[in-house]
């Protein structure tokens, strides 16, 4: 009898599973659009079982539907959400009040200081290896017990996205590793997968968390109530489940050491294989998907949504070209970017109009145009935003290597991919080859490839790699690699010397 795959991954606005056979070809795709919900400044929010479990159930049904394929063919079952989220729930996995979502909700601010006065930044640096920071679970199971402790004292268990689709599936409470030790710290000891006893006091009972396991490990099986609701067959294999991101980056290749995957989409995030934890605050970093291994990773508020505020602010006009039926304004606004040399002949962006995240983790950050003169046009201007976005990266990468990290190839996903001239300027910058997705699935494509790891049917994570087809690479050019990097020297002092006008705006 055939074997299948099933992937599910939930999204901040979509969720998107697949179907795939035994040699990892698409069997069928189905997306359902849902919304987020911003009840307050900060706040942002799911409901956990319309959102979540809603969106699972109708993916599967169609899934099903569209393949004509029977759910006994179905080998196992792997899911993904939108990574560091909280939700509270009871004895039957019923959801308390709407789920709190990864760091975009930033209202445990008030907790995060707390703890911080609490324990001392030496010692959240030591636990944490980085600052506490709006993507860290526990201040938000703190805020619970600040502000809503009649949801917290009725809570059987404290779960992140996956953890709560596994549950729904199985019955069983679970949390991979990667989200339990980069999200949950310091709430698990990460040399076994333990409740850390000490650290435990501050924000919960013990066995009020999710018991550590590998992401391929299979956690239980389908009960009679998740077939029912799913249309999956009753004893059908679920693995533990995983961060969106990090089964993205399985998807696009990141496979071994040096492999990185980012995500260039309005924001960048990036994230990348190594075999060592990297204690750096700048940066951030914790366990891996793959067994016995760890990543580095880093996040930047501004990408795609440098190139919208040109468009919207600089280039209107080819909006409102594109409005009435004229050529793709992004596509517009590239014409005779490749004209201008590397380095936008002396103009720097410091892409900082939303504050940053890593390296430099400052909200209060400013945006800055560095270096007008008279013959510079807005094409410098918008060659310097693209750049901008290289530069950031090129720090992120020179921290890599002062850790004893180096990274040998980039694969590219997102809505930023679409620009080859992009994606040439990033390569020249970090004279590194990126790599795109010849077909962009996404993280589903990763939970379904590890549920057939999962069972057996791959042997492990190094039989991945002749099933997924790489798309368009880009080659560094020497000589311009060469022309950027006093450039990425300039963009990183210009912050450190303008740190404190910013913070007096």
């Amino acid at each position: 009898m055939a074997k299948f795959f099933l992937g599910i991954d939930i999204g901040t606005y979509e969720s998107k599973g697949v179907l795939i056979d035994g040699e990892c070809r698409v069997m069928a795709i189905h997306a359902e659009r849902h919304g987020l919900e911003n009840p307050r400044e900060n706040y942002f929010e799911h409901d956990a079982e319309k959102v979540w479990w809603g969106d699972f159930c109708k993916i599967t049904h169609a899934l099903l539907q569209k393949t004509g394929i029977k759910n006994s063919e179905i080998a196992a079952v792997g899911a993904s959400t939108l990574g560091a989220d909280l939700v509270a729930v009871d004895e039957d996995c019923r959801p308390l009040r709407k789920a709190i979502l990864y760091g975009i909700d930033a209202r445990a601010e008030k907790e995060i200081a707390q703890l911080n006065r609490k324990y001392g930044l030496e010692k959240v640096l030591e636990f944490n290896g980085r600052p506490l920071c709006s993507n860290d679970v526990p201040p938000k199971i703190l805020w619970l017990k600040n502000n809503e402790p009649e949801v917290y004292d009725k809570a059987y268990k404290f779960l992140t996205g996956s953890s709560f689709i596994t549950a729904k599936l199985t019955g069983c409470y679970v949390i991979d590793r990667f989200l339990a030790y980069g999200a949950f710290t310091p709430l698990y000891d990460p040399r076994d997968g333990s409740v850390d006893m000490e650290y435990c006091e501050t924000f919960c009972r013990p066995d009020q968390l999710a018991r550590v396991c590998d992401t391929t490990d299979v956690v239980g099986t389908v009960t009679r109530r998740a077939a029912a609701d799913t249309g999956l067959k009753e004893g059908t294999p679920v693995i533990a489940g995983a961060d969106d991101s990090a089964a993205e980056a399985i998807s696009t290749g990141v496979l071994e050491k040096g492999d990185m995957m980012v995500q260039i989409g309005s924001s960048l995030y990036l994230i990348g294989l190594c075999d060592k934890l990297i204690k750096d605050s700048r940066v951030w970093s914790g366990g891996f998907l793959i067994p016995g291994t760890f990543s580095v990773q880093g996040g930047t508020n501004n990408a795609g949504t440098l190139t919208r505020w040109y468009r919207d602010n600089i280039f209107f006009d080819k909006a409102e070209k594109e409005e009435a039926g004229g050529p793709n304004a992004y596509q517009a606004m590239l014409e005779g970017i490749e004209e201008i040399p590397p380095g936008s002949e002396g103009l720097i962006t410091l892409p900082y109009f939303a504050g940053e995240r890593t390296p430099i983790n400052d909200p209060r950050a400013r945006g800055l145009l560095f270096g007008l003169t008279l013959r510079h046009t807005r094409k410098h201007m918008y060659r310097s935003a693209l750049e901008a976005v290289g530069y950031s990266l090129a720090q992120h990468f020179r921290i890599f290597q002062e850790n004893q990290v180096d990274i040998r190839t980039i694969y590219a996903v997102g809505g930023g991919t679409k620009s080859p001239v992009w994606m040439q300027i990033i390569s020249d910058i970090l004279g590194i080859e990126i790599v795109t997705a010849d077909v962009t699935v996404g993280a589903s494509f990763g939970d379904a490839v590890m549920a057939a790891i999962g069972v057996g049917h791959f042997g492990g994570f190094g039989e991945i790699r002749s099933h997924i087809r790489p798309g368009q690479r880009y080659y560094p050019n020497k000589k311009d690699h060469e022309l950027y990097q006093p450039y990425v020297k300039i963009f990183g002092e210009l912050y450190h010397r303008n740190r404190d006008l910013m913070h007096s705006l």
